[in-house]
């Protein structure tokens, strides 16, 4: 597979979906959204809720971006002229940045700067009117601002605060800094990827994500019991116990000093097989089996050798990945006659679980998407993108789609809706 070019490139066979389907914000629409309908779409979970949020690089604007995904108006807090410095990592995506326009659709951007008193009287105006407060800055930034939960409250009893940092708002980590890699490094995650003699990082922020989708359930449940309560909440979302407990699995299998999973590469750590094998071609495919059924399916129809359901190196689930080794050269020497595409088809009548090793490419291609047409577009200042309509949304309502905005491309008109003078 050609590695993908720089610049955004969408197959032919990529199924946009039509711009109908596109949700409209509720308030302040953006000058670049064109309205596609005359009937108003049924309400979503999150209308007329507002957030706002003083947030940047991906685990606050993550969540933002769900919450925004959901009917919540989002005003994204930016610095003047240079605004959230994830947008400034690369451009990849006509110029602009695919980690910025990943994470930030669906919002209105307002410019303050926090160094001068009058936009920041102008910020506690915005979150005295909000339902959800959202930030990630450096550890006690915003205490120094005045923006601290106990301030906060005073201004809006209602409010849910979500503060979102590498370590949490106490202990004696509380003050390091923090990226996605030195928490995948602090939470374990590195000492299970990998080869034997080499960790690996996550080839996707994981810690980041974990956050993000952390502090999204926390800030849904907090407007859950507002409701009942009718009082704000405090959440205090850390990327390291995000990341804890994404890897109790790999903690409980090294329970009360036992060896830790061992780094396995693309192979599981204790099962097998269950990982890649090489076809004849040089293609490679995935497959995994979890029970004894299934062995012996897989000895008797790809294997076509029954002898091995009897072989003591292979009894079980755990001898087999004791032996692994001498396991997976007796599965290639059986693949290496078949096309990765033949094998596939062999493992799927077989009742095997399988899956093709896709590239960035073929994930852009993936015929499943297409099917089930998850994809659509979203606009730009640099024109239209393609974009993944977000995963587990509710039958019957369309998720909003809106566009990404621009630096500061709604300040003044959130200043002269909110009535604040500049």
């Amino acid at each position: 597979m050609n590695t993908p070019r720089p610049t955004l490139r969408i197959p032919q066979r990529l199924n946009i979906q039509p711009e109908h389907h596109l949700r409209s914000f509720t308030t302040s629409p953006p000058s670049r959204q064109e309205s596609t309908t005359k009937t108003t779409p049924p309400p979503l979970p999150l209308s007329g809720t507002l957030v706002i949020s003083l947030e940047q690089a991906i685990s606050a604007p993550l969540c933002t971006r769900h919450l925004a995904d959901l009917g919540a108006r989002i005003l994204k807090i930016e610095r003047p002229l240079t605004g959230d410095f994830n947008r400034h990592h690369d451009s990849r995506v006509k110029g602009q940045c695919s980690h910025f326009v990943w994470t930030n659709r669906s919002k209105e951007s307002v410019c303050l700067d926090l160094k001068s008193p009058k936009d920041l009287a102008a910020l506690k105006v915005l979150i005295g009117k909000a339902d959800v407060f959202v930030q990630n800055l450096a550890p006690g930034a915003t205490e120094r601002l005045g923006l601290g939960y106990a301030v906060l409250k005073g201004l809006n009893e209602g409010l849910v605060v979500c503060d979102v940092s590498g370590y949490g708002g106490s202990g004696p980590y509380r003050d390091k800094k923090a990226y996605d890699l030195l928490i995948q490094a602090e939470s374990g995650i590195l000492s299970t990827t990998g080869t034997p003699s080499s960790p690996a990082k996550a080839g996707t922020p994981i810690a980041d994500i974990a956050a993000g989708t952390t502090a999204l359930t926390a800030i849904l449940s907090a407007l859950l019991l507002r409701q009942k309560t009718g009082q704000g909440s405090h959440l205090d979302i850390s990327m390291l116990e995000s990341m804890a407990e994404w890897m109790s699995f790999p903690l409980y299998y090294a329970y009360d000093g036992q060896d830790p999973p061992p780094r396995a590469g693309a192979e599981h750590a204790s099962i097998y097989p269950y990982g890649p094998f090489k076809t004849g071609g040089g293609g490679t495919v995935m497959l995994g089996m979890q029970n004894e059924r299934e062995w012996k399916v897989f000895c008797t129809e790809i294997l076509e050798d029954e002898a091995l359901i009897d072989d003591e190196r292979f009894s079980d689930t755990a001898t087999r990945s004791r032996n692994r080794v001498e396991l997976k050269s007796i599965i290639e020497e059986k693949f290496k006659s078949f096309e990765a595409d033949e094998m596939l088809e062999k493992l799927q009548r077989a009742g095997i679980a399988n899956a093709k090793l896709n590239e960035m490419g073929d994930v852009w291609g993936h015929p499943q998407l297409e099917a089930r047409g998850r994809w659509t577009e979203v606009e730009t200042v640099k024109g239209k993108i393609p974009a993944l309509k977000p995963a587990g949304h509710g039958v019957g309502w369309e998720v909003r789609m809106d566009p990404i905005p621009d630096i500061g491309e709604h300040t003044e008109a959130v200043f002269k809706e909110f009535g604040i003078e500049r």
